[in-house]
């Protein structure tokens, strides 16, 4: 069992997104609040990933410029010999 707190929220809706969302809802069978926590919740998830994509993709890049400078010093030591 869980218990929410809850938030108020007032929010203005486009016309469209507002019919069509109603649209939907008739066929789901849930609240409109309940589609729109969950649409918010879906929402978050892909912006955290996106967030990490790009950490990692910047940690990637820094990460390949250190192996290379380490690859060029092997490199370098190998010609010395």
């Amino acid at each position: 069992m869980y218990i929410y707190n809850m938030k108020t929220v007032s929010l203005k809706i486009d016309d469209s997104i507002f019919k069509e969302t109603d649209k939907i809802l008739e066929g789901l069978k849930k609240s409109r609040n309940r589609y729109i926590n969950e649409a918010i919740e879906y929402y978050n998830q892909i912006q955290k990933r996106a967030v990490l994509e790009k950490k990692l993709k910047r940690e990637s890049e820094l990460t390949r410029e250190g192996a290379m400078e380490v690859l060029r010093e092997f490199e370098a030591f190998e010609y010395d010999d």
